[in-house]
């Protein structure tokens, strides 16, 4: 084996190492919480939940409704929504209980994470326990963070209007953006948590990690398709596998007038993408694998690599399921979950490629 050049990342001491420890542990603890959000996102999703409360109240509303006044208020206000008017005319009081203690979870959990974050975030700041670059990186996931509460509002706004759904796109930037909060905390935590190794340039590793980069990407990609699909609904049409009701390319994939609005707007090609997408990492991961395992990659870095390959076929197996069955709300959940798993052993992957 030739190295082409090898530089030496420096060594964190013990004490530094122990002041870190505890810093990652609460960001891997962020990151259970973000976790959590969006499995509770996606039943919020698919219970239509979402529009039951139809005002923005980051203060006031950590209160939930305590009197039956306040229970016949807050119908009142869903009375006027598209969502009642158009699909749950005529829905009692205790039917909008259920949707709406689902939404009030959701944003209560957004209410949890934001001070699991901030709290501690001024604790480890006091102690001095945060140098310039980690400050700037957590301040960064706390922006973030704030902005996904404005997103979360955005899109629910845009189901308050005329359609009784929320816009498409302004769900996948909130998905999206999920991941990415998700993706910067769990990146910090292994970096806090690495003591740090020789970092090689050998061109066979290089490439490995190349290839792993692309196919994080790509998963990334795939979740961002899957926010389409489920804001379209595109799941409960051609719901046979493999093919698309006898079709490996449907006829009705460019249907719509122009034609790039067919990705976000057509289920037949929603769908489609997603699928093409699912079909590419199920040839590319395994191949992958298959490179690692002749790579002189440590006990770890194998261990991330046949993770992915694991979580991979799981999603695929959840995917393939909720498709059949016609997204039942169990099936649903658990692929929206598998997706975030599936990222996290793509990330975790790329953190140890890079440390070898």
């Amino acid at each position: 084996m030739q190295f082409v050049q090898t530089s030496i990342i420096p060594q964190k001491t013990d004490q530094e190492f122990a002041v870190q420890k505890p810093i990652a542990i609460w960001l891997f603890v962020c990151c259970a919480l973000v976790f959590a959000m969006v499995v509770v996102g996606g039943v919020t999703r698919l219970t239509d939940s979402g529009l039951s409360i139809v005002e923005w109240q980051p203060l006031v509303g950590t209160v939930p409704p305590l009197t039956q006044n306040d229970w016949d208020e807050l119908f009142e206000k869903y009375h006027q929504t598209p969502q009642y008017k158009k699909i749950n005319l005529g829905m009692s009081l205790e039917e909008f209980k259920t949707i709406f203690w689902w939404e009030y979870f959701h944003r209560l959990l957004g209410r949890v994470i934001g001070l699991a974050f901030f709290m501690p975030f001024l604790y480890f700041l006091a102690k001095k326990a945060v140098d310039r670059p980690l400050g700037l990186k957590l301040s960064g996931i706390f922006l973030l963070g704030a902005l996904q509460g404005g997103m979360g509002w955005y899109m629910v706004k845009s189901g308050l209007v005329d359609n009784p759904h929320v816009s498409q796109y302004r769900l996948t930037a909130h998905l999206g953006l999920a991941f990415a909060i998700y993706a910067a905390m769990f990146w910090v935590a292994l970096d806090l948590l690495n003591p740090g190794r020789g970092l090689s340039t050998n061109s066979g590793l290089r490439s490995l990690l190349n290839f792993s980069t692309t196919l994080s990407a790509l998963i990334f990609i795939m979740v961002l398709s899957g926010g389409f699909v489920a804001g379209i609904r595109a799941g409960l049409a051609y719901n046979t596998f493999p093919l698309m009701d006898g079709h490996f390319i449907p006829p009705e994939l460019f249907m719509l007038e122009p034609w790039y609005r067919n990705f976000f707007d057509n289920m037949t090609t929603v769908q489609f993408d997603h699928r093409l997408i699912a079909w590419t990492l199920a040839i590319l991961v395994p191949i992958f694998w298959l490179k690692s395992r002749a790579a002189p990659l440590s006990g770890s870095a194998r261990l991330a690599c046949t993770l992915l390959l694991i979580m991979l076929a799981v999603q695929i197996t959840l995917g393939i399921s909720t498709l059949l069955l016609v997204v039942p709300l169990t099936l649903a959940a658990a692929h929206q979950a598998g997706a975030l798993l599936l990222f996290t052993a793509a990330l975790w992957v790329n953190h140890e490629l890079r440390r070898q």
